[in-house]
């Protein structure tokens, strides 16, 4: 059934009317391993490729690393006590392939997975709701010494490790997601460099993405025969339009992006087979022997929830002189991607609610009948605590979280099933190649003492909670 809102109603005597959610809608918020977990050597796990690549001179800035992080491995029971003071519903994490497998195959770890036993049982013991991710782009460095996701039998792993995951926790956890943003493993760690494991090879990067979304397939059919109750995966699509809707050159370069960012991904995972332009395309780089009879329906396993995480819309025009993106977009030679043009986050991202609307309609037209969930939306910003170390003051990030969970209203109201919002991130953390120079939580973390401390947008989010719905300006941050 089609979630909906309800329209705009008074939170109170001479306050604005403000948006509500629809009953059952799902508050939560999201991290990940590497990112936040820290105890990168202890109880048997063993080495990532963000072990590797954090260690790789120049690759992370400042040379930071996930060793020890938010230290959250020893610290859970009290990050856990800190969301149940939020009111969070759910929690959505990801598990350290390296932990439950050191090498991502052979014996299984089992004090890997006594961690999230634990974990597991402190969150519904808390009555909040886990959500599984089980990769979020720290694979097992022995793997990519064998190849990594540019060797089918990683695939084959990933649905091995799936079910060692599902054996222990499935008892407890109702959703299980498998990838977290393979656009990201595949052309930031394979063709831009820019993430690990590093490699700058636009072919390696097209074995990458048919690997992850097979790896998807496999480890869904795993959890699925193992009796999973609701299997998904989380993708970070991008709304992605010409600059110029008028201009041919303009429609064609948004066509091939898209392609690359989206359609080469949603096409086998909810239609059983990959757009016929975007073959063609990649033909230019490889040979897509990768490719086997058979592997597009694998792919095509039924899907429960899709999740989308979105940050910021992208603008593109035809130019033949524009040199592209070739490392994030192989082949975009001849396309310029249009600079922002209003207020940017700490990243430099645009800020753009209404692209999220957009995507969410664009999605739910093209795929109908498919549940949606953000499992990631958020911003970074450069806040510090004030003269009051116990307080954090973050209007901006307020005001952005607003304005795209009004995004999120406005898709509900004309008829996407967007089932539930996941606040990217709980806490600060490791930023991937930043380090930890970006901060993107609702919660301030002292890296030093390993303090947390709740920013003005954790008591906000914490009355949109309460609420079901969006406070009025102001409101919340008492």
């Amino acid at each position: 059934m089609t979630a909906t809102a309800t329209q705009p109603e008074s939170v109170g005597e001479g306050e604005p009317a403000q948006p509500r959610f629809p009953n059952g809608f799902v508050w939560g918020a999201a991290t990940a391993a590497y990112q936040i977990e820290g105890a990168a050597r202890e109880d048997g796990r063993g080495p990532s490729i963000w072990d590797t690549f954090s260690r790789t001179p120049g690759k992370v800035y400042a040379g930071h690393t996930g060793d020890v992080a938010c230290d959250h491995y020893h610290r859970y029971a009290d990050d856990v006590a800190m969301m149940a003071d939020l009111g969070l519903a759910s929690y959505r994490f990801s598990v350290a392939w390296a932990r439950i497998q050191q090498e991502g195959t052979g014996p299984v770890n089992p004090r890997g997975l006594d961690f999230y036993d634990r974990l597991v049982d402190e969150l519904c013991g808390h009555g909040i709701d886990p959500v599984v991710t089980l990769y979020h782009w720290d694979l097992p460095q022995t793997l990519e010494d064998r190849g990594g996701w540019t060797n089918r039998e990683t695939a084959e792993a990933f649905a091995v490790y799936a079910r060692a995951v599902y054996g222990r926790l499935g008892d407890r956890v109702r959703i299980w997601t498998t990838l977290n943003e393979p656009w990201c493993s595949a052309y930031l760690g394979y063709s831009s460099g820019r993430h690990a494991p590093g490699r700058q090879d636009p072919a390696a990067a097209f074995a990458a993405v048919h690997h992850l979304m097979l790896a998807h397939g496999l480890g869904a059919r795993a959890l699925r025969e193992a009796g999973a109750h609701a299997v998904g995966i989380t993708l970070n699509p991008t709304a992605v339009f010409p600059s110029d809707p008028d201009r041919a050159e303009d429609v064609a370069a948004a066509h091939l992006v898209d392609g690359l960012a989206n359609r080469i991904f949603l096409d086998p995972l909810l239609r059983g087979a990959y757009p016929a332009d975007v073959l063609e395309h990649v033909a230019r780089f490889s040979d897509r022997s990768w490719l086997r009879p058979g592997d597009e329906e694998l792919i095509n396993q039924p899907v429960d929830l899709l999740g989308i995480n979105y940050y910021a819309p992208t603008y593109v025009s035809g130019r033949p002189d524009a040199p592209g993106r070739p490392g994030e977009y192989p082949g975009s030679e001849g396309i310029e991607f249009r600079a922002p043009t209003g207020a940017v986050t700490d990243m430099g991202w645009p800020i753009e609610p209404a692209g999220l609307t957009r995507l969410l309609e664009r999605i739910g037209r093209d795929h109908p009948g498919v549940p949606l969930m953000i499992t990631e939306n958020g911003a970074a910003f450069p806040d510090r605590p004030g003269r009051d170390a116990d307080r954090v003051t973050d209007s901006d990030r307020i005001s952005y979280l607003d304005g795209h969970l009004r995004a999120c209203h406005d898709a509900i109201t004309r008829g996407v099933d967007l089932r539930g919002y996941f606040v990217w991130s709980l806490m600060d953390n490791f930023e991937w190649a930043e380090g930890y120079r970006k901060r993107f939580g609702i919660v301030h973390v002292d890296y030093a003492s390993q303090k947390r401390v709740l920013k003005d947008s954790a008591l906000w989010y914490r009355e949109v909670i309460r609420r079901n719905g969006i406070p009025a300006p102001g409101r919340g941050q008492e």
